[in-house]
């Protein structure tokens, strides 16, 4: 099982090193956001989008399927990426290697934090962190690939052996 965690790990951290942008506008984000949209729907999830600067939401859109919890979802990972600058999947995989819980290891409280799989830094090249990538509505490793996947497309790089088997 720890094998397993470390693997993981060693992805998405990879990810994170692949997935930066050398800039990002709002019509970068229409674009992503429609190319995560064709990617879920063409998984047939049923997933909340979201794409924001730390300041204000760029693109955000609903799925048939989802409900309203799944905007609670994408705020709480959203302000683990923000907060922490790391995939909230990551976060989460690096906690459960630890056997800590996201209280107990990070101060960040169950009402306004989650670590589960969906939400990704937005890098972007000489200013670091600067948003979230966000889906919600499907288990998580799924909504992190939905992501990833869509970022990898959008940005031509081949994920290769970085990419999570789902």
């Amino acid at each position: 099982m720890t094998e397993a965690i470390a693997e993981d790990i060693r992805r998405l951290e990879e990810q994170e090193r692949l997935l930066r942008f050398s800039r990002f506008s709002a019509d970068d984000a229409w674009a992503l956001g429609n190319r995560i949209r064709d990617v879920a729907t063409a998984r047939g999830a049923g997933v909340a989008i979201d794409i924001s600067l730390r300041d204000r939401p760029l693109f955000h859109c609903a799925l048939p399927g989802t409900t309203t919890d799944n905007g609670e979802w994408i705020r709480r990972k959203r302000n683990t990426v923000l907060r922490l600058w790391s995939a909230s999947y990551l976060v989460g995989r690096r906690l459960a290697l630890s056997g800590r819980d996201q209280v107990e290891a990070r101060n960040l409280a169950f009402a306004d934090f989650s670590v589960h799989g969906g939400s990704v830094p937005l890098f972007v090249a000489d200013l670091g962190c600067v948003g979230a990538i966000t889906v919600s509505g499907v288990p998580e490793r799924i909504d992190h690939a939905i992501v990833t996947d869509a970022i990898a497309s959008f940005l031509i790089i081949d994920l290769g052996d970085s990419r999570l088997p789902e």
